[in-house]
């Protein structure tokens, strides 16, 4: 499969100060992004619920977890694995210890069903995915500099190379998403422009 391009979203409107879609609505927004991207950094200046929700992506129903029910809200994603019994975060020992760390199990990820009736909840517009994808360097220095107060766990196993694998299950994740039909966009950071993914177009 081919990897998705992304370009820069030119209607915008502003959040507390921050560029978001023109079409997106405050209370869609999870915010999602591997250790160290800003999640909490966004949130609180969202004016979010503060509080960190986690999503297990292989388990039925997940769209009408609790959890969502209050946006913006930080989620933390439980991503199935290939060779790995369960979803796990990327910053789990069960992913960590893999060599080579394993590629997303596709197949093992659960769908909300369509809308299929006037009433009924349409799950691929109710929430909006903002992942959070900073550069690898950038990541590893933040997380670098927080590791030496020892304030989060998730830092202790730490390098370049980690960083950068866990963002690129996220990218591989979010482009995903985009093309299961969820509403899904990227942004480096929080002063940077949001980015939407561009569809391939078929070949004539």
């Amino acid at each position: 499969m081919s990897v998705l391009s992304t370009e820069r979203v030119e209607l915008l409107q502003s959040f507390k100060g921050i560029d978001y879609p023109a079409d997106l609505r405050y209370r869609q927004l999870l915010v999602t992004g591997p250790p160290g991207a800003g999640k909490s950094t966004l949130i609180a200046r969202l004016g979010g619920w503060s509080e960190e929700g986690y999503l297990d992506l292989a388990k039925r129903h997940w769209w009408r977890s609790e959890i969502l029910s209050v946006r913006p809200r930080e989620i933390h994603l439980g991503i199935p694995f290939r060779g790995l019994p369960g979803a796990v975060s990327v910053f789990d020992a069960e992913f960590l210890d893999c060599d080579p760390l394993p590629p997303i199990d596709f197949e093992r990820i659960v769908l909300p069903p369509h809308r299929r009736y006037f009433f009924s909840v349409d799950w691929y517009r109710r929430y909006v995915f903002e992942f959070l994808l900073p550069p690898a360097e950038l990541v590893f220095d933040r997380r670098s500099a927080r590791a030496r107060h020892s304030t989060h766990p998730v830092d202790v196993q730490l390098s370049l190379e980690i960083c950068a694998a866990q963002l690129a299950v996220f990218r591989r994740l979010a482009e995903y998403l985009h093309r299961q039909g969820l509403s899904v966009y990227l942004r480096e950071g929080t002063d940077s422009r949001p980015r939407r993914f561009v569809d391939a177009k078929p070949s004539p």
